[in-house]
C-alpha cells in the first residue's frame, strides 16, 4: 500500500521532473538519483518542495542518495522529521 506521502512525492516527480511519463513506471523503489531520474537541479527542486510542503528542513547530509534515492526512502525521511506527516498512513 502506498502512503499519502509517497503519492504526493510521486505526483511531484511526475509533474515537475517526468512530465508525460507513464506513472506506472515510477514506483516507490525506482532509483531516482543513482538511476538518473533526478539530476542536481531536479533534486534541489524536490528538496525545496518537501521542505515547503511538509514544513521541515533537510540537513545537508540528508540530501544524498542514502536518503533521497527512492520514494520509499524519501517518505521515511519526511516521517522522521515531521510530526504532521508521522500520522499519515504508512
Amino acid at each position: 500500500m502506498t502512503s499519502d506521502i509517497e503519492k504526493t512525492v510521486k505526483q511531484f516527480i511526475l509533474t515537475e521532473v517526468l512530465p508525460g511519463e507513464d506513472a506506472e513506471e515510477l514506483t516507490v523503489t525506482t532509483r531516482l538519483i543513482t538511476g538518473g531520474v533526478l539530476d542536481s537541479i531536479a533534486t534541489l527542486k524536490l528538496v525545496l518542495f518537501i521542505e515547503k510542503h511538509y514544513g521541515i528542513t533537510l540537513e545537508a547530509h540528508e540530501v544524498d542518495p542514502e536518503h533521497l534515492n527512492t520514494i520509499a526512502q524519501i517518505a521515511r525521511l519526511i516521517r522522521s522529521k515531521s510530526p504532521k506527516a508521522s500520522h499519515e498512513s504508512a
